[in-house]
């Protein structure tokens, strides 16, 4: 109940969230020092077949989703179709941006690509913050620790790897910066997620006595 008293306030964080960490993608695929394994897979399936990096992660995130559904025998929660039709959105419109363009140095490099890391977790944390459901990738990923019993982070770590196999073979922008990702994005987004959380609760519960004092004031008005 007090999710859907506050669903305006969640949307917006949700949409917020999703803004950011889209901005932290494109940083990372930008800076060409090597993409997070789905945009391995992403960008791959660009080069080889057209269309744009934004549409092929709705595509894959529509694949994926229907997946989930099916194996689960339920509909995933409406965050998880939120967020695949607006990171792919996001994802587009960052790329339209003229000066947003690669680093002639290698140090230019790995600067974006770091800073987009950092952009994508905080992006991350921010979106789950507003506990609206997670996006299709963790969907899959929850569905399969159902099914097997296996740990999540097993489960996690081979789709990561079959997804950036895939993505090699298609032509996908794998380097150093894809190992490093690897290696950074949990304990970053483990330090993002927590203080995300704390502050959105804090706003809501903010808004909510607020709203509670401004109830409290027209009673006693009348």
């Amino acid at each position: 109940m007090k999710h859907m008293k506050q669903l305006p306030q969640r949307l917006s964080i949700f949409t917020l969230g999703l803004l950011v960490m889209a901005l932290g993608i494109v940083l990372i695929i930008v800076a060409d020092f090597g993409a997070s394994p789905w945009d391995v897979l992403h960008v791959g399936l660009y080069y080889q077949f057209g269309l744009t990096i934004g549409t092929w992660s709705i595509i894959v995130g529509v694949v994926i989703l229907a997946t989930s559904s099916i194996m689960l025998k339920q509909w995933p929660q409406f965050g998880a179709y939120l967020n695949m039709l607006l990171v792919g959105i996001f994802i587009d419109m960052y790329l339209m941006i003229p000066f947003l363009v690669e680093p002639n140095s290698m140090i230019g490099k790995l600067t974006m690509f770091i800073i987009g890391v950092f952009i994508y977790a905080y992006g991350m944390g921010i979106y789950l913050s507003s506990q609206l459901g997670a996006g299709p990738r963790d969907s899959l990923m929850l569905a399969l620790n159902k099914l097997t019993k296996w740990k999540v982070s097993s489960i996690r770590w081979i789709m990561e790897v079959i997804v950036l196999i895939i993505g090699w073979v298609l032509g996908g922008p794998v380097f150093i910066g894809t190992i490093v990702f690897c290696l950074l994005i949990g304990p970053v987004v483990g330090f993002a997620l927590p203080h995300c959380q704390k502050n959105t609760d804090k706003l809501l519960n903010k808004i909510e006595q607020k709203n509670i004092g401004k109830q409290i004031g027209r009673g006693a008005s009348l």
